[in-house]
């Protein structure tokens, strides 16, 4: 297995908010991605006393340690309990039902020698890549299909549609989430490699339109997770001005890539 991994910060005088992981059971068979997007909360509070990279990195190590022991747990069951066990940590502390509690969105990918099991919650992003060069993306595309009406301001996503049905979910503090990834299994030789991405790296695609998901497989697999960050990082700059591509909350985002070959 060949894997290559870059998460870097949007603003370095800020923490990054993304987590990036990669494991390997002691078995020595099969493995694991996990990447997780910080959703960055406007200003005002959250009820919580943590930051945003304290939940990713509670959140991360939790999935972490879970998807390689629980072998016998579905990801859906992995990602509740990895939400259920961080939550416990702060509930004492924080105001859980707060709707800027910590959260993030989630790409997780598990596979053994007979298959690979993937999971994506929000606007996160998993390439799977087949044995015929076929990209197949994996998107929990509930956010983008909404109105951009609908999202005018904070307080209106944060009341009608975060983490509420007709709206969009995220890893937060109710482990019930899981239920709606998007989910599903796939036998090990229909994959040869894959990638985990959140919207900060796929912005080279999503928001620039600079190629396909195909494309930007391509460029990952051929000269590297870098090498995508730094294109999306001069695209940003030169648009820093002119804002001419619609949708970007911020100039630069914390952008984090994963590649694995199985």
């Amino acid at each position: 297995m060949r894997t290559d991994l870059v998460s870097e910060p949007g603003d370095a005088a800020r923490p990054n908010e993304d987590f990036a992981g990669v494991a390997l059971p002691a078995c020595g068979q099969g493995g694991c991605v996990i990447v997780l997007d910080g959703v960055t909360p406007p200003g005002g509070g959250t009820g919580c006393l943590h930051s945003v990279p304290w939940f990713t990195a509670r959140l991360g190590g939790a999935l972490t340690e879970l998807t390689v022991s629980g072998r016998d747990l579905t990801l859906p069951e992995i990602l509740a309990e990895a939400i259920r066990r961080t939550a416990g940590v702060h509930a004492g502390t924080c105001d859980l039902s707060h709707p800027r509690t910590p959260q993030a969105t989630v790409a997780l990918a598990r596979w053994s020698a007979a298959r690979v099991e993937y999971l994506v919650l929000s606007d996160s992003a998993l390439l799977l890549r087949g044995p015929d060069g076929t990209v197949t993306p994996v998107l929990d595309d509930r956010l983008a299909r909404l109105p951009r009406a609908a999202l005018a301001t904070e307080a209106l996503v944060d009341t009608r549609l975060r983490n509420r049905e007709g709206g969009f979910f995220t890893a937060a503090a109710d482990p019930a989430v899981a239920a709606r990834a998007v989910t599903g299994v796939l036998p090990r030789r229909e994959v040869r490699a894959l990638a985990a991405l959140t919207d900060g790296a796929t912005r080279w695609a999503e928001t620039f339109r600079e190629g396909d998901w195909a494309a930007l497989f391509d460029v990952v697999a051929k000269e590297g997770a870098r090498s995508l960050v730094d294109r999306v990082r001069a695209l940003e700059d030169a648009d820093r001005v002119e804002r001419a591509f619609l949708g970007r909350g911020k100039t630069h985002d914390d952008a984090t890539v994963v590649y694995a070959e199985l």
